[in-house]
C-alpha cells in the first residue's frame, strides 16, 4: 500500500489558485453590480469598499503565486528569513515573517 503525502507548498499553491479564482470572480461580479443603476442592492460606499477589498485580494494572491513561480515564496521580503509554514497556512499570501510584520505595522 502506498501513501502519498503532498508537499505543503503544493497544497498552499492549490489553495492560492482557488482563492485567486474566487477573488477574480467576486471582483468581476462586483464590477458588474457597480455599473447597474441599483448597484445590486449595495449603497455606493459599501460597493466601493467591497471592490477595493476584492482588488486587494486578487493582487495579494497574484503576488504570492508569482513568488511561488520565481522560487522566492516563503521567504520574508524584508529580511529573507523563512516564513513559518504555520504562518503561511494561516495567511498564504504573507510577505513578511512575524518579526518584520510587527515592525511594518508598528
Amino acid at each position: 500500500m502506498t501513501s502519498t503525502v503532498q508537499d505543503p507548498i503544493d497544497l498552499l499553491r492549490t489553495s492560492l489558485e482557488e482563492q485567486f479564482q474566487r477573488s477574480t470572480d467576486q471582483l468581476a461580479e462586483l464590477t458588474v453590480r457597480s455599473r447597474q443603476r441599483s448597484h445590486g442592492g449595495y449603497d455606493h460606499d459599501t460597493l466601493a469598499a467591497l471592490i477595493a477589498s476584492a482588488r486587494q485580494a486578487v493582487s495579494d494572491t497574484a503576488h504570492a503565486l508569482r513568488r511561488m513561480a520565481e522560487g522566492s515564496y516563503g521567504s520574508c521580503e524584508r529580511c529573507t528569513a523563512d516564513i513559518s509554514l504555520q504562518r503561511l497556512e494561516i495567511l498564504p499570501h504573507a510577505r513578511f515573517c512575524v518579526p518584520c510584520q510587527r515592525r511594518q505595522t508598528g
